[in-house]
């Protein structure tokens, strides 16, 4: 029999039918949990969860996805539009070869690497997005921001802004500040 991938088998399982396995050493902080939550608020569950399917309990263990899932746990407006279903991949494997695939997972998902990091800031920068926004659609602090342009040439990112002695901010500077304040109020 030829063999057929996981992924082309996708099913859509109640979340209460899901459980975290107990062996997986991946922790993800708080501003990448926010960022996962910003991206499947915005681009819906793109990725499905990987799970083993328990018969005897009539459970599915997750092997990847276990922060997927706990977005929708974690937010009542995701658990609504998705209406407390997710999408689901199934393996059939032993216990080990579980814990091996959930490390893999884990592992193959990479790094960033910071020159191209740093070139995606610039071109964000030349298509006329602000700090603000690069902020709030990458996850980026704005420290973070300042050392990627850096890499990138800091001349030509400020080519266009005069410097004096003195900063005095523009309306659009003073309208970005409001907004970020605003930002971090509601935060």
């Amino acid at each position: 029999m030829k063999y057929k991938s996981p992924v082309y088998n996708i099913i859509s399982v109640p979340i209460e039918k899901i459980s975290p396995n107990d062996y997986n050493p991946n922790s993800v902080a708080p501003p990448e949990m926010k960022l996962l939550y910003d991206s499947i608020r915005e681009d819906g569950y793109t990725m499905p969860i990987v799970c083993y399917y328990d018969k005897d309990n009539d459970k599915y263990i997750i092997v990847d996805g276990f922060h997927r899932y706990r977005v929708m746990l974690d937010y009542p407006d995701i658990y609504e539009r998705e209406e407390g279903m997710l999408p689901v991949s199934v393996i059939n494997k032993s216990l080990d070869n579980r814990m091996a695939s959930t490390i893999r997972h884990n592992r193959a998902r990479g790094t960033h690497d910071v020159d191209l990091m740093s070139n995606i800031v610039k071109e964000l920068h030349t298509l006329g997005r602000s700090d603000s926004w690069i902020t709030k659609h990458l996850g980026m602090d704005k420290d973070e921001i300042l050392r990627l342009k850096q890499l990138t040439g800091l001349t030509e990112l400020f080519k266009d802004v005069e410097f004096g002695k003195s900063w005095i901010p523009d309306d659009e500077e003073i309208q970005e500040i409001i907004d970020e304040l605003k930002e971090d109020i509601e935060e």
